[in-house]
C-alpha cells in the first residue's frame, strides 16, 4: 500500500504538532461546525434519496403490493424462492451474524431505490425500440443491467455499508442479497398489478388461476436478482476494506452483475425455445429448466466465491501447528 501521507508529515518524527498543516482533526469551534454541517448534509442526502424513491413507488405503483391485499399475497408467495436464496446467503456468513435492524433497513431500501430503475428503464426504452431484437439487446446490456444492479448497491451503500456493524468482505454479500430480494419484491408487484386487475379478484381462485402463472413466473425470476446483486455486494464489501482501490473493486462487481443480469434478459426466451424444441416441454415447463440452469451456474458461482472467504476465515483463526506447539497447553499440576 502506498504511503498516502503528505511529504512534510513523511519527513517528520512526529513530535511537531502538523495541525492544519498536513494534518487535521476536529479542534476549534470551527472545526465542530464543519464537522457537523457535513454529517447533516450526508444524512439530508439519503433522507432526501429516499423520499424521492418512496415518492416514485407511489407513482409507478409498487405501493399495490401493501394496499391490495389478493396482489399482496400473490408477491409474497412470488417472493418466496427469492427470501429463500436470500437466507442461505446470510447463514453461510462465517462471521458475526447480521443485526435484524440493518437486514430490513437494506431490504426496504432495496424496494425504494428498485423505482429509480422502473423510471429510468421506462424513459430509456423507446430510444431501442426502433432497432428490433438488436435493440432489445442492447437496452438490457446498456441500461437494464447497469442501472438495475447500480441502484441495488445504492440502497447498501445508503445504510449497511455505513454502519460499523458491516465488518467483513462477505457482510457485503449478505446485505446484497437483502437488497436484491426487496427489489425482486417490488418488481414482482408491480408486474402482477399490471397483469391483473385490482378489483375483483377471488383470492382462493385466482391464486391458482390467472394468479398462479405469473406468480410462478416471477417467482422464478426472483432469485437471478438475489445472486447478482450478492456478487456485486461481495465487492462492496471487498471495496471497503480496500479504500485505495476502492473505485475499480465497485465497478468491477457492478460489471459482473450487470453482465450476468442483461445475459440472462437477453438469453431466456430463446433459450427456453430450443430447450422447448430439444425436450418437447411445453408451456412454463422450458422456462423453468432454462432458469434453473442459468441460475445454477451462476449461483455456484456466487457460493464459490463465500465458499473461499469461509475457508480463508477459518483459515486465519484455526491455530496452526506451530502456533499450537510453541503455547502448549498447561498441564493440570501447572
Amino acid at each position: 500500500m502506498s504511503d498516502r501521507r503528505d511529504p512534510v508529515e513523511r519527513a517528520g518524527d512526529g513530535s511537531r504538532d502538523l495541525y492544519d498543516i498536513s494534518t487535521w482533526e476536529e479542534r476549534t469551534s470551527v472545526d465542530g461546525l464543519a464537522v457537523a454541517l457535513y454529517r447533516f448534509l450526508a444524512a439530508s442526502a439519503r433522507v432526501a434519496i429516499i423520499l424521492v424513491a418512496f415518492a416514485l413507488l407511489l407513482l409507478v405503483g409498487g405501493f399495490a403490493a401493501l394496499t391490495n391485499l389478493e396482489i399482496g399475497t400473490l408477491t409474497v408467495l412470488s417472493a418466496v424462492p427469492a427470501l429463500g436464496l436470500a437466507a442461505y446467503v446470510y447463514y453461510s456468513d462465517v462471521t458475526t451474524s447480521e443485526p435484524l435492524s440493518l437486514l430490513v433497513g437494506t431490504f426496504l431500501l432495496g424496494v425504494l431505490t428498485a423505482n429509480f430503475a422502473a423510471v429510468l428503464n421506462g424513459v430509456t426504452k423507446p430510444f431501442f425500440q426502433g432497432f428490433g431484437f438488436l435493440g432489445t439487446v442492447l437496452f438490457f446490456y446498456l441500461v437494464v443491467g447497469p442501472v438495475e444492479e447500480t441502484v441495488k448497491l445504492l440502497a447498501v451503500r445508503l445504510y449497511a455499508y455505513t454502519d460499523d456493524r458491516f465488518n467483513s468482505v462477505v457482510d457485503g454479500a449478505v446485505y446484497g442479497a437483502m437488497a436484491g430480494l426487496g427489489f425482486a419484491f417490488v418488481e414482482n408487484a408491480l408486474y402482477i398489478s399490471r397483469e391483473l386487475p385490482t378489483e375483483g379478484l377471488d383470492l382462493g381462485l385466482d391464486l391458482i388461476g390467472m394468479g398462479g402463472g405469473i406468480t410462478a413466473v416471477r417467482a422464478l425470476a426472483g432469485p437471478g436478482h438475489v445472486i447478482y446483486t450478492a456478487i456485486a455486494g461481495y465487492y462492496l464489501g471487498l471495496a471497503r476494506f480496500n479504500p485505495e482501490n476502492r473505485g475499480p473493486i465497485v465497478i468491477k462487481g457492478l460489471l459482473i452483475a450487470s453482465f450476468v443480469h442483461a445475459t440472462y434478459n437477453s438469453t431466456v426466451g430463446i433459450g427456453s425455445g430450443l430447450i422447448s424444441m430439444v425436450t418437447g416441454l411445453e408451456g412454463l415447463a422450458p422456462f423453468v429448466v432454462y432458469v434453473l440452469i442459468f441460475d445454477g451456474v451462476f449461483g455456484f458461482y456466487l457460493i464459490r466465491k463465500i465458499r473461499r472467504y469461509r475457508d480463508a476465515y477459518r483459515n486465519a483463526h484455526t491455530p496452526s501447528y506451530d502456533d499450537a506447539s510453541a503455547h502448549p497447553e498447561p498441564s493440570e499440576s501447572e
